[in-house]
């Protein structure tokens, strides 16, 4: 049983027991979150595919902690001018662990 869901405009495929990195949550370490747009559902009956949401189902997640990513490096430069930008960052994530699939 797998279900793909939308989670920080990204998609992802998950399971029971994934452990997945999603965009920021603001939710507390320990709490339960709920994945409402799920795209897609596959389980003993077949798969079904949302237009573009399946109805009634949903995701539940376990928050397991959050954090920040490796660093990303934007350099932009334009040739022959002496231009050059140097700019990084650390994108904040949030890690989740997949506890129940409901559809």
């Amino acid at each position: 049983m797998y279900a793909v869901i939308k989670a920080g405009g990204k998609q992802y495929k998950v399971q029971e027991g994934d452990i997945i990195r999603v965009e920021k949550l603001d939710a507390e370490e320990g709490s339960t979150v709920q994945f409402n747009e799920v795209l897609a559902l596959s389980n003993d009956n077949g798969l079904k595919v949302g237009t573009p949401l399946v109805e009634g189902a949903a995701v539940e997640a376990s928050v397991m902690g959050h954090g920040k990513g490796k660093k990303i490096i934007v350099f932009k430069y334009k040739p022959k001018k002496n231009y050059r930008k140097k700019q990084g960052h650390r994108q904040p994530y949030t890690q989740v662990q997949i506890t129940k699939i409901n559809g």
